[in-house]
């Protein structure tokens, strides 16, 4: 028995075998998965359904969940609350095909976290598809949904359209938000860039997770050198899917044209001196306390990098006066369409 643990045969074959039982535990994972979502949707259908046939009232939830669970003891998933949930869930997907079958493909837990947060249905929409995406857990999908990720998300001032390939452009825009919440930060509310730079890499876990998903921590006051002269970047991260550096730049002040002169000049070094031949050019973002949305458009309109521009807050809430720039129904719609080929 000994010599097999250092037979390299027998060692290759015992982790495909591993991995083959966990592929196999996801899938059965995911097939109960779509069961149960389908059991609940029919509850949920059929619930509404004799309501209006029989004129029955609200008490027939609260008389339905206490016969189910006498029937089924110690079986999760039949409080008053839940059918409630379910007949909600049905009632919010049955006129939209397009979301039912998606929602189908995350958790009972996170679609009802998703269905008690959210009214809007393009909102209902972007966290369905970024929890299918990127894997978010119930609690990185709250935090998501506390900290306006979708209203950010739209918000977000880049010029990627123009200087990122149009194969991974809308990658590209999903690491950008317009305003990234570092609530879990101990800032006062006047604080330098050193004292911010040093918060966020205490903190690393709880930022990257602001940051969106795919995102490698790789070093701050990360070293570049040029002609003899040293320059430091604040962050440099990796994003996995984008397969590209990210170099951050703090500004605790409001955003200035020359900033993103500066971020230029840095990507261009990195992309000369850092990336490797497999790797897509990097991208650079700006964040700062405060930005002009205007002068962010001209800063941006003829350069040839791409750069984003966010704001930061050590709060939760987007600010109201933002609220009017958000596009319309239509263009967010079209937005979203760019990541059903991938889901």
């Amino acid at each position: 028995m000994e010599h097999l643990t250092k037979d390299t045969n027998y060692l290759d074959f015992l982790k495909a075998l591993k991995e083959r039982i966990y592929r196999a535990q996801y899938d059965a994972l995911k097939a109960v998965n779509k069961e149960l979502i389908a059991l609940y949707w029919d509850i949920g259908k059929d619930i509404v359904d004799k309501q209006r046939q029989y004129s029955w009232g609200k008490a027939v939830v609260a008389t339905l969940a206490a016969d189910l669970q006498k029937e089924f003891p110690g079986v999760q998933g039949f409080s008053e609350s839940n059918l409630w949930r379910m007949r909600n869930f049905y009632e919010v997907y049955n006129d939209n095909p397009k979301l039912a079958p998606l929602a189908r493909e995350i958790s009972w837990t996170k679609n009802y976290v998703i269905l008690e947060r959210c009214k809007d249905v393009l909102q209902l929409e972007f966290y369905i598809l970024m929890t299918k995406k990127f894997g978010w857990t119930k609690a990185v999908l709250i935090h998501q949904i506390e900290n306006q990720s979708y209203e950010k998300f739209l918000l977000n001032q880049t010029n990627f359209d123009k200087a990122v390939p149009e194969k991974y452009r809308h990658q590209a825009k999903l690491a950008v938000k317009d305003e990234y919440s570092f609530d879990f930060l101990e800032l006062a509310e006047e604080h330098s860039e050193r004292e911010l730079e040093i918060g966020l890499v205490n903190n690393i876990r709880k930022f990257l997770i602001e940051m969106g998903g795919y995102f490698s921590f790789i070093g701050n006051q990360y070293r570049i050198e040029l002609e003899e002269n040293e320059y430091f970047i604040d962050l440099l991260l990796y994003h996995r899917w984008l397969k590209c550096l990210v170099a951050i730049e703090l500004k605790a002040t409001e955003f200035k044209p020359e900033h993103a002169g500066k971020m230029q000049f840095y990507l261009s070094i990195l992309n000369d001196k850092m990336k490797l031949e497999h790797e897509n050019p990097a991208i650079g973002i700006i964040v700062c306390k405060t930005k002009q949305k205007t002068v962010v458009e001209y800063a941006l309109k003829d350069s040839t990098q791409p750069i984003g521009v966010s704001t930061y807050s050590i709060q939760k809430t987007l600010p109201k006066e933002l609220q009017k720039y958000l596009p319309s129904a239509e263009e967010i719609g079209e937005r979203l369409s760019i990541f059903y080929p991938e889901i």
